[in-house]
């Protein structure tokens, strides 16, 4: 090879990594990001310090506070931290969110409802409440619609990525029950007032493996989780990711330094090429977090 003819294929080299570096977005996912302590109106004290929006998109996966919407004042804060009417970013409502009730409040500050798809570069998304029960039948329904709508007619997208709080998963072939990583194990948690067995299982997985075999990748995502991990491949081919935080648990700092790391997801995306991968971080080290 000419030296001329080596330059010139290092220019281009550096111009296509140079472009496809502009077009990488970068999303991250967090799960039980609250801080340990009363009256629960705070986040993690490590996610307060991070520049957030150097991300193109904020996934929460729930129990953001330990007492999310006690008070409008502890919403607006949250707000504060993660821009919550932005497109991108996205929350699935768990307990420690929904258990003083004032979800109107989320839907008038967000403009969203508490469940709800969205379609953002080329991937579809579905942000569930698994908080929602056959007591409220209407909304219920309706969160069930808006999945089987999605599976039916998804085409130019990518990617199907499902975002929720409860370990609902029980049954999926390939994947280990939800006890042994997550915080809750919703056996018996129905999507509809339908049938009392339309459950995960048996009611959103077949369709998730229909998109799958449709050429579009599947995500599901879970945040009901505290210093584990896990991501999985089910026998056809889903995704299965969860993560979350637990180490402000912690006060004295010596048990924090024993304690199980907490993981954070960092997602890479190139909407050009369809391309989607995912790291999980270590969040002290990726905060900078160090121990007095």
């Amino acid at each position: 090879m000419t030296k001329g003819i080596f330059i010139f294929l290092f220019i281009i080299t550096f111009f296509i990594n140079t472009s496809a570096q502009k077009d990488t977005l970068s999303y991250l996912f967090m799960g039980h990001t609250y801080q340990y302590h009363t009256p629960g109106d705070k986040v993690d004290s490590r996610i307060e310090k991070m520049d957030l929006g150097t991300y193109d998109g904020i996934w929460l996966g729930g129990d953001v506070c330990s007492e999310s919407l006690m008070s409008y004042s502890t919403l607006a804060y949250i707000d504060s931290i993660f821009d919550l009417k932005k497109q991108t970013t996205m929350w699935a409502l768990g307990n420690h969110d929904t258990r003083n009730g004032n979800w109107v409040w989320l839907e008038e500050i967000t403009g969203k409802k508490t469940y709800y798809t969205t379609h953002y570069k080329g991937i579809t998304y579905i942000v569930l409440n698994t908080n929602l029960t056959p007591y409220d039948c209407e909304q219920l329904n309706d969160q069930y619609k808006i999945i089987v709508d999605v599976c039916d007619s998804i085409k130019n997208s990518s990617h199907l990525v499902l975002l929720m709080h409860h370990g609902i998963w029980a049954g999926v072939p390939g994947l280990p029950p939800p006890s042994t990583y997550a915080q809750s194990n919703l056996v018996y948690y129905n999507f509809n007032c339908y049938s009392e067995g339309s459950t995960f299982v048996n009611e959103i997985y077949p369709r998730l493996v229909e998109v799958k075999n449709r050429g579009i990748e599947v995500l599901c995502i879970l945040g009901d989780m505290g210093a584990k991990k896990i991501d999985i491949e089910s026998d056809d081919g889903i995704h299965f990711l969860g993560t979350g935080l637990s180490r402000s648990y912690y006060t004295d700092p010596e048990e924090r330094k024993k304690a199980a790391p907490d993981w954070a997801i960092v997602f890479k995306h190139v909407p050009t090429n369809s391309w989607l991968e995912w790291e999980f971080v270590d969040f002290d080290e990726f905060t900078g977090y160090t121990y007095e």
